[in-house]
């Protein structure tokens, strides 16, 4: 009985409506269709640390051969909170949020337009430094953060341009 159990569950699977988004790995068509976007610059030390996540996921082309354009926009802010009875922050919470567009490069047509986000929180401790260094260490993380939930985005985009009927 112990033996059957999985062997049901395997059996299953195919029926649980699951499919891998990466199929047929870097010569499937989500792989594919990712290396074929390439990624405008974008502005600031938040745009060159998201750029390159997104450079890096992506594994594109640069230049003219790319069929599609990623054109993004940030946002990136630092709120002070938990105030002192001094007026000295005691927590800060960083947020970059981008808007961004998926653009034929043939025709210019935006295909895919949203946004992604995310913030995480700081403590302010009496070094200048180490908060300095912890902020930019936040906005390291959520670069990270930012370009995952786009390629996600877009690999989900690919893969319904794959099932899509011709």
């Amino acid at each position: 009985m112990k033996r059957l159990l999985p062997l049901a569950l395997v059996l299953a699977l195919p029926g649980c409506g699951l499919h891998p988004l990466y199929a047929g790995g870097g010569s499937g068509a989500v792989a594919q269709s990712l290396q074929s976007v390439a990624v405008a610059p974008i502005d600031g030390k938040a745009g060159w640390l998201v750029r390159t996540a997104l450079e890096d996921r992506l594994g594109g082309r640069a230049g003219s051969g790319a069929r599609y354009r990623l054109q993004v926009l940030l946002d990136d802010d630092i709120t002070a909170f938990g105030i002192r009875s001094d007026d000295a922050p005691t927590r800060e919470r960083r947020t970059l949020r981008a808007r961004y567009q998926l653009i034929e490069a043939d025709r210019g047509t935006v295909v895919l337009d949203a946004t992604a986000g995310s913030d995480v929180g700081i403590d302010v401790v009496s070094s200048e430094y180490a908060t300095v260094a912890a902020e930019q260490t936040a906005l390291e993380r959520l670069s990270k953060l930012v370009a995952d939930q786009i390629v996600t985005r877009l690999a989900l985009y690919a893969r319904s341009q794959a099932q899509a009927p011709r």
